[in-house]
């Protein structure tokens, strides 16, 4: 376990739960503030941004390779998906202050140096590396160098790659690290959601698992935590209008409510472990049949 502005994560507390704004802030700052005290107000413990222009993700190229063939991104070229999603360099002072006001934590998941030094100069308190990025070595060294808690989605990797993921953290003496399940298809089918993969990947690795869900509904987060996930990531929106990418698979703040209150019960329903009668029995074992 280890601790993220005061808040611990994994051992036995209660899961950590993260609401990943993305492009969901459809290019209005006031808006990308509006998610973040809606999801302080539905519970949430983080607020997730991410950190990238679309000149660090990719070129500005319409050949077949840089082209989506299918799927919810259909026809974007992927400069043009990295335009419209990503979040200013220059709005993230102001994002982070914000958040600081309410009190509510905030970091990113940087794509390059650049990001990382962004971050950096924020004094952000936790690091976030995505599924795409779980394979960059050079930029998971230069983000486990700066000791601060790194989250790793492991949509789409092999064990063997999730390893060395782990041993570029590890190299820097930095072992506070969370792996996430993830299956990065956007919406994710719930019946393709691969949730035994938790346990495998906290018993091969020996460290603390979460789950990043890309899912339309809460119910995979709940199984996770009893699978014992102890971080949930979910993409979130603060009302129903359609402002980007993501918006189709993120969740509302009743639902993010939701989710908050349900995997804290979750995590109080599977804390025995052997068998520990419940208190409320007593009383009943006056009236079996003797």
């Amino acid at each position: 376990m280890f601790n993220v502005n005061g808040k611990v994560v994994g051992g036995n507390a209660k899961p950590y739960i993260i609401a990943e704004m993305s492009a969901n802030h459809g290019g209005d700052i006031d808006r990308a503030k509006q998610t973040i005290r809606a999801a302080m107000l539905a519970g949430a413990d983080a607020v997730k941004m991410q950190t990238y222009t679309p000149d660090t993700m990719t070129l500005d190229c319409n050949k077949e390779d840089f082209t989506i063939p299918d799927g919810l991104w259909k026809g974007y070229t992927l400069y043009q998906l990295y335009n419209e999603a990503h979040t200013p360099f220059e709005w993230h002072r102001a994002l982070f202050e914000y958040a600081g006001s309410l009190g509510i934590t905030i970091f990113s998941t940087p794509v390059d140096e650049t990001a990382v030094d962004l971050l950096e100069e924020l004094d952000t308190p936790a690091y976030k590396i995505a599924s795409f990025e779980l394979t960059d070595t050079p930029l998971i060294e230069y983000v486990a160098s700066r000791g601060k808690p790194v989250f790793m989605s492991t949509g789409m990797s092999t064990i063997e790659e999730i390893a060395n993921a782990v041993e570029c953290c590890k190299k820097h003496d930095n072992n506070d690290i969370l792996l996430f399940h993830c299956i990065s298809s956007y919406p994710a089918d719930l019946t393709d959601a691969r949730l035994g993969a938790i346990r495998y990947i906290r018993d091969h690795f020996q460290l603390e698992v979460g789950l990043s869900d890309h899912t339309i509904s809460n119910k995979a987060a709940l199984l996770s935590v009893a699978l014992g996930a102890k971080a949930i990531e979910k993409h979130f929106k603060p009302d129903e209008k359609d402002c980007g990418p993501d918006s189709s698979f993120s969740i509302l703040p009743d639902q993010l409510r939701d989710l908050v209150e349900d995997c804290n019960t979750a995590h109080l329903a599977i804390q025995s472990e052997g068998l520990e009668r419940a208190g409320s029995e007593t009383f009943n074992r006056r009236f079996r049949r003797s």
